[in-house]
């Protein structure tokens, strides 16, 4: 199956209160994303979706592929290792997104099998509007009561036992589409805060400490459809020979986007943002704290962006072994109205 590309057999539409619900889950707060009069004063054609957004249809789309490309792998029992994202256009509420995933690898590493995925959203028109690499290592087969209990705490949608996610039809192979660079389908990025001219390589963001609870990663597995259990089963992340309940990948990556976003001011001039997870976020009954720091790792004047270069750290240990975000800047700072009075 390396190398073969499977189109998911339905659309997903980008639903207003999805917005807004799963903005809440991973603390991203700015304004475009929660009022289409501050998304339409950016630029807008209505509330501007996360960055890290589409991981959610993103799990339905591997819940209906995976029985096709991976059979005997489980979601609920996968472990994300890598994420990269390119941002190819800005993805709006009202968008009917659609979904093709292709295996870029495949081999034995970590104890289990290490799998590349690159997942491709097209929009309405059918053009490219994301494309994402996901690294995600997996065991074909588990032990017994491992698989027992991970059965009995998923939710009654991803449960095989229960019936589980069922499509109506096979997804469809095509062939590997041809993707284009981010730049040369960019469609404006909106109104920025932070200008080009200011900044300077080594210069840095303001730090961040973000605090989690049991509660938020509970709500970020019922916000995102994210299936697997060691989010909110202590028994489960015992068996798994984890300290406790860890955080979702894409929830440490979501919050580490809006830390940048946030920075930037404006979620949509993001045009790159790659994460390597190297270390969990046990959340215990006290619960969690990350903490963000970035600096400008280089600058480039032909394109007016730069590369934010981003530490997070748990504990004391980072959680993030290479993290990069390339942003779109505007020559001087711009001042974007807010709505009318």
């Amino acid at each position: 199956m390396v190398g073969r590309t499977f189109r998911a057999s339905e659309h997903y539409e980008v639903g207003r209160e999805k917005v807004r619900e799963f903005a809440r889950a991973v603390r991203n707060h700015h304004l475009v994303h929660w009022r289409g009069d501050i998304a339409a004063a950016y630029g807008y054609r209505g509330l501007l979706v996360p960055p890290t957004f589409a991981s959610v249809p993103g799990h339905l789309a591997y819940s209906e592929i995976f029985p096709t490309i991976l059979r005997g792998y489980d979601l609920s029992q996968m472990i994300q290792t890598d994420q990269m994202i390119e941002y190819h256009a800005t993805i709006h509420e009202g968008d009917r997104l659609t979904f093709e995933v292709c295996l870029e690898s495949f081999r034995r590493a970590f104890g289990g099998d290490l799998i590349g995925l690159r997942q491709v959203v097209f929009n309405h028109r059918d053009e490219p509007v994301m494309t994402s690499r996901t690294a995600i290592v997996g065991r074909s087969s588990v032990e017994s009561d491992l698989a027992e209990t991970a059965a009995e705490s998923l939710m009654p949608a991803f449960n095989s036992r229960e019936g589980g996610p069922r499509r109506k039809n096979p997804p469809l192979h095509v062939d590997v589409p041809t993707i284009p660079r981010p730049e040369d389908h960019w469609r404006g990025a909106g109104e920025n805060v932070v200008a080009f001219d200011s900044l300077s390589v080594g210069d840095r963001l303001p730090p961040r400490t973000v605090r989690l609870t049991a509660g938020d990663l509970v709500n970020y597995a019922g916000v995102s459809g994210d299936p697997n259990p060691i989010h909110w089963s202590e028994k489960l992340a015992h068996l798994m020979r984890l300290e406790t309940v860890v955080a979702q990948g894409m929830l440490t990556i979501g919050l580490g986007a809006d830390y940048v976003s946030s920075w930037l001011g404006d979620p949509g001039a993001m045009r790159a943002f790659n994460v390597r997870l190297t270390s969990p976020v046990y959340v215990t009954e006290t619960g969690a704290e990350i903490e963000f720091t970035g600096r400008i790792k280089a600058v480039d004047h032909a394109r007016s962006s730069a590369i934010v270069a981003l530490d997070a750290k748990h504990r004391g240990r980072n959680i993030f072994g290479r993290a990069t975000a390339t942003v779109a800047l505007r020559r001087q700072a711009v001042h974007v109205p807010g709505p009318p009075e």
